[in-house]
């Protein structure tokens, strides 16, 4: 795994960091964003975006947070559940910690809401 080293994630990190323990992992021509092995953000057109579920979307949005919308091949346009961190979050931990909790909060209902993985049986050696 490579740990990206641009400024703008460094500082993401450490924005994060008061949550526990952070990494960060390059993905989808961006970055993501893990706070106790959970995946809670991303970076990506140099925006910070984090995880929202239903519970805490009138917040972010209320807070001026725009959806994270991404150009698809054919033109159009698709969306994920993710929103930018309101500018004043940017600034500090303390500032994004309550964010970043939201954010976490929905990464454990996706996580909790996910069916098991299946098991794949084992041959038995005869």
């Amino acid at each position: 795994m490579t740990q990206p080293t641009d400024p703008f994630a460094q500082h993401c990190q450490e924005l994060l960091q008061p949550l526990g323990p952070t990494r960060a992992r390059r993905m989808f021509g961006g970055v993501g964003l893990y706070v106790d092995e959970l995946f809670i953000a991303l970076i990506a057109f140099d925006r910070l975006y984090l995880k929202v579920s239903e519970t805490h979307r009138a917040a972010f949005e209320a807070a001026g947070c725009e959806r994270f919308v991404y150009p698809m091949k054919d033109g159009s346009t698709a969306s994920l559940n993710y929103y930018t961190a309101p500018e004043v979050a940017m600034e500090s931990p303390a500032e994004m910690q309550p964010w970043a909790r939201r954010a976490m909060e929905a990464a454990l209902q996706a996580r909790a809401a996910k069916p098991p993985a299946k098991s794949v049986p084992r041959k038995r050696k005869a």
